[in-house]
């Protein structure tokens, strides 16, 4: 199969499917690429993906070289779609696989670079295989078809697609990519209808240890403000980058994400862009970046100016949870790690990435390790459950379909 680049749609008279790459989110029409992702996942959106190359954040430049496959009907309209990039390193991906780096290094091969088909930055579940229909599979196993090639054709040493959905990941299994299963802890709504009715499901010690956290800064002087991007002058999201950047470098590391970054988000998805932000007097001391998706809020970026006890909980969390409540969203994904999100009522939940190592010894010696590792993180959400806040006997009901078929699974 040949790929070649994506030029604007024209009537082709040949009804054969092409598949055709674009090298930036600017070549491809905003619409037709939103209509597969008929609003899914916010990080999937076009203005989102666009905002992280204008910005300058994900470019070739920081080892995010675009190479989005698009599969375009008789017509030259987008009928399938695949977020695809050729990385130089292993960063912002939130899947760790330094240590199959250093194996190739040893051997005298090079791991990179290697296609990865994932939302830069971003640690959430969603489509990577996008479709008309979700019960298109044609579609998808074209596009794995086609990044395959793709890979072959760079050359590389593999292909990783981080956090798909449910849908795709079957789709990628059946096709011989490698699972790799590792968890992150999201809270569900149950028709609460206020946060009290969702700590009155919590056993009373863990009931009274949140009241007292949530007291704790209210006590303090400091207030919350709930915005959306619409909301958000250049002072404030000024205020957002700087705590964010501050945040980033107490730990000595700079941010992935820039000033410019912000300004577009808030400007091309102000209703999607939410911020919690926490000011003691008359200041901002802290801040929690959003996104919102149809019935899910994702916790992405936190800043603090100087550490509050209980802040981090009441910023990131518990007002996560009062606007998931008030605004009837059924899920909250705070991000990736965090055991202490368990203990606050956050559900250990599995998630995935999926792995085409090209080298048949690698493949071997990875695919076995990753069933190894399986298991153990399969223990881990077995153990992590039993430690929720919730009364004992509601614990199994508050686990979704998904957490109990990947507890219940063997490799």
């Amino acid at each position: 199969m040949r790929i070649g680049i994506w030029s604007a749609p024209t009537p082709d008279p040949d009804p054969a499917v092409t598949t055709r790459i674009a090298r930036s989110l600017h070549e491809i029409d905003a619409g037709q690429w939103n209509a597969l992702v008929a609003e899914r996942s916010p990080f999937l959106s076009h203005e989102f993906l666009l905002a992280l190359e204008q910005s300058g954040c994900a470019v070739a430049d920081t080892g995010w070289d675009a190479r989005h496959l698009l599969q375009l009907d008789a017509h030259g309209v987008l009928s399938g779609a695949m977020p695809l990039y050729l990385k130089s390193h292993s960063w912002g991906e939130f899947v760790f696989d330094f240590p199959w780096a250093e194996a190739y290094q040893r051997a005298g091969l090079c791991y990179y670079p290697r296609l990865v088909s994932a939302v830069p930055f971003t640690p959430a579940s969603g489509p990577r295989l996008l479709t008309r229909s979700a019960g298109d599979d044609a579609t998808r196993r074209a596009l794995i078809v086609a990044a395959r090639d793709l890979a072959r054709e760079l050359p590389v040493s593999s292909l990783h697609v981080l956090f798909p959905d449910a849908a795709d990941r079957e789709a990628l299994e059946l096709e011989g990519l490698l699972p790799r299963l590792d968890c992150q802890f999201h809270w569900h709504n149950a028709d609460y209808g206020c946060f009290d009715d969702f700590l009155a499901g919590l056993t009373a010690e863990k009931r009274k240890k949140i009241r007292r956290e949530r007291r704790r800064v209210s006590d303090a002087g400091i207030v919350h403000r709930t915005l959306h991007g619409d909301d958000l002058d250049d002072a404030t999201i000024e205020a957002v980058y700087r705590l964010h950047a501050r945040t980033f470098a107490r730990h000595g590391h700079a941010p992935y994400l820039n000033l410019a970054f912000f300004h577009l988000l808030a400007h091309t998805l102000p209703r999607s862009l939410v911020v919690e932000l926490a000011i003691q007097g008359g200041e901002a001391i802290a801040c929690s970046v959003f996104l919102r998706g149809s019935d899910t809020l994702y916790g992405r970026y936190w800043g603090a100016g100087a550490e509050r006890h209980s802040l981090h909980f009441e910023t990131c969390y518990y007002r996560g949870i009062e606007y998931c409540i008030r605004e009837r969203l059924a899920h909250f994904e705070p991000g990736a790690q965090g055991e202490y999100k368990l203990l606050r009522g956050f559900v250990p939940t599995p998630v995935w990435s999926m792995h085409d190592i090209t080298d048949p010894r690698f493949r071997a010696a990875i695919g076995s390790w990753l069933g190894r590792e399986r298991a153990h993180r399969r223990a881990y959400l077995r153990a992590a459950t039993s430690h929720l806040p919730f009364r004992s006997a509601d614990i199994p009901d508050r686990l979704p379909v998904d957490v109990r078929d990947c507890l219940a699974a063997e490799d």
